[in-house]
């Protein structure tokens, strides 16, 4: 996969374009997007191989702390939405509702200091009159550790994290998480871990108990430009191909 982005800027109009590039299963995908911003609006663009055509304007400061979207993405046009957003330094609130004969609305809010927040989400149908996702945590931060506690999947699965930083890894960290299924009873365990090797470089890698491995390593070419080198293994099952990824990222 390949990606570039340039960037111009002239007084208070600032333009982007952007592609990528990937392949999959023999099939070629790819996408041009653009972006334009004038003052506190910005209008994006997106054309895909598929001749989807996805359009999004934001308007920031409304009324002060706010944000409001409109997106849509053609020809489906059922798929238009109107988004709003409230920010302030201790509280966040975000509703989207769809633009279609029976929309359903979203809705996440988030409360809290630096030291520990709350947050929760969900969807509410307008045509089962149900709630057809709702999901809640609680996290805890510390200058070196970070702690998460999930309940998701409309309580069906719960997770639980923590990050430390390690200063012996150079800026590096550690990081475990054990997620339960309730009704497959299923658990899971990941353990991974980044290590910076110099200033521009950095290694990640992780793995669970399914056997699932993957690595990346990122390398700053400038100070806004990426090479990205990732893959994933199947440990369990070594006669599937293993997967492997190749990003770059320009920008002047």
């Amino acid at each position: 996969m390949t990606s570039s982005d340039f960037v111009v800027s002239q007084s208070f109009i600032y333009e982007a374009i952007s592609s990528c590039l990937a392949n999959k299963g023999g099939l070629s995908l790819g996408n041009v997007a653009a972006q334009y911003k004038y003052q506190n609006a910005v209008v994006d663009f997106k054309v895909d191989t598929d001749s989807n055509v996805s359009t999004k304007l934001s308007v920031t400061d409304i009324l002060p702390s706010t944000k409001a979207t409109a997106s849509i993405k053609l020809p489906d046009c059922k798929s238009g939405k109107l988004e709003a957003q409230y920010l302030h330094e201790h509280a966040a609130f975000t509703t989207a509702v769809g633009l279609n004969k029976s929309p359903a609305i979203d809705f996440s809010a988030t409360i809290g200091t630096p030291a520990i927040a709350f947050g929760a989400e969900g969807c509410y149908s307008t045509v089962s009159r149900n709630f057809t996702k709702y999901t809640a945590g609680v996290s805890l931060s510390k200058p070196d550790s970070s702690a998460s506690v999930i309940l998701a999947d409309k309580g069906d699965s719960l997770s639980a994290s923590y990050l430390h930083h390690l200063s012996k890894l150079n800026g590096g960290a550690v990081v475990g998480e054990v997620s339960r299924r309730f009704s497959t009873n299923e658990n899971t365990l990941t353990v991974g871990g980044s290590f910076v090797v110099d200033p521009q470089t950095t290694v990640k890698a992780r793995l669970n108990n399914h056997g699932n491995l993957s690595a990346l390593l990122q390398h700053e070419i400038s100070p806004k430009s990426t090479f990205t080198l990732s893959g994933a293994l199947e440990t369990k099952t070594l006669q599937k191909e293993p997967k492997f990824g190749l990003a770059l990222s320009l920008k002047p």
